[in-house]
């Protein structure tokens, strides 16, 4: 239901409410499908081809890249896919779509269900049901792809600790996440990779698992702006820097004006209130144009208060407190990454949809409703 609205919205607000994107999906997917008929060894290579000149060196660039390209082909691909059994039906093909990518959800609430014993409920509802999750992820986009990849390393990882063992089929599993996340959304490699390392160490030395954690990401910071010493491909704070750049360029209804980064240590922390204001705090009330920024900015002045009902009633009950870490550490990291970025909020509101089941469901279960 929740995909078929979302495809509708794409028809009705259109350019308005920036919806465009699953509609070109679509159309596209439909040309491919007809590219398999009439050109089938084209349709099985075309997704390898890089058109540019080094452009598979531009790993995060938007613009002549043969990484931007491939997440946007590999959706088209797919949905040519579906096309052979939906005749090239967008509603059927949502179809198909959400039954995929339900197993993220699925999976997800599986681990917070083990985590939070007692607490079914309040997962459930947390899990599937937070509006902007919700939305984004049922919708013919990268999203419900993209948690559909995270699911599967923070299941397999999370069960795989808990049993200590790492089958063949769990590691497969695991690689065939971080595909997808690669494929999709590549500067997520560089986010979750450092909050796996940590939450493997602090599996290991669970007794001071917030020092590891702590510790690991304070070596990753020194190594985020000192790799450029080593190699001058592995300069991340001009990578960042030109991802923003990249976004200022941009036209769109959702704009904000924002300071802009340079690569240093000190532009960093002076953008950093900036970035979690963008990333955790917007859309204001004042920031409402259509009926998605209405819902965008009603559901994050909700969480937050929740999260200020959870700071005066909480109670304890975590049977894993190096995952909730990793919860956190992970989402926290990744927003900040898009504050830094993205100056869009409707970009904004849509990449930060898929880490709020990891910040939601401890929330929500850590409340004492009954206070």
């Amino acid at each position: 239901m929740a995909g078929i609205f979302y495809g509708w919205i794409g028809i009705y607000y259109g350019n308005m409410a920036q919806m465009v994107d699953t509609w070109q999906f679509h159309y596209s997917g439909i040309q491919e499908y007809q590219l398999l008929k009439h050109d089938p060894g084209e349709y099985f290579t075309n997704l390898f081809h890089n058109p540019y000149q080094g452009g598979l060196t531009k790993f995060f660039g938007t613009t002549d890249s043969y990484w931007n390209d491939l997440k946007g082909n590999f959706i088209i691909k797919f949905l040519s896919i579906l096309n052979i059994f939906s005749f090239g039906n967008y509603y059927v093909n949502v179809l198909f779509y959400s039954f995929i990518t339900m197993f993220g959800p699925i999976a997800i609430y599986r681990v917070m269900n083990d985590v939070f014993p007692g607490k079914k409920i309040q997962v459930l509802l947390a899990v599937f049901l937070v509006p902007s999750f919700l939305y984004w992820t049922s919708g013919i986009h990268k999203e419900g792809i993209i948690f559909l990849g995270l699911s599967l390393v923070i299941y397999h990882v999370y069960f795989g600790l808990k049993q200590r063992r790492f089958s063949i089929a769990r590691i497969i599993y695991i690689l065939l996440g971080l595909l997808l996340i690669l494929i999709l959304r590549n500067f997520l490699i560089v986010i979750i990779i450092p909050a796996l390392i940590a939450w493997l160490l602090a599996a290991k030395f669970s007794k001071y698992g917030l020092a590891i954690f702590t510790g690991c990401y304070l070596f990753f910071i020194i190594v985020f702006f000192t790799a450029k010493f080593i190699h001058p491909n592995l300069d991340f704070p001009r990578a960042v820097v030109k991802k923003q750049q990249e976004f200022l360029m941009l036209k769109g209804g959702s704009a904000e004006p924002i300071k802009e980064l340079k690569p240093t240590i000190g532009s960093f922390l002076i953008n950093t209130p900036q970035a979690f204001n963008l990333s955790i705090i917007r859309p204001y009330p004042s920031d409402v144009k259509h009926i998605l920024s209405l819902a965008a900015a009603a559901e994050i002045n909700l969480l937050l208060l929740f999260f200020l009902v959870f700071l005066v009633w909480r109670t304890d009950g975590i049977r894993d407190k190096n995952f909730i870490y990793f919860c956190l550490f992970f989402s926290f990291s990744l927003l900040l990454t898009i504050g830094y970025t993205v100056n869009f909020l409707g970009a904004i509101v849509r990449y930060r949809s898929i880490v709020l089941p990891f910040l939601v469901v401890p929330m929500v279960c850590r409340i004492n409703w009954a206070k």
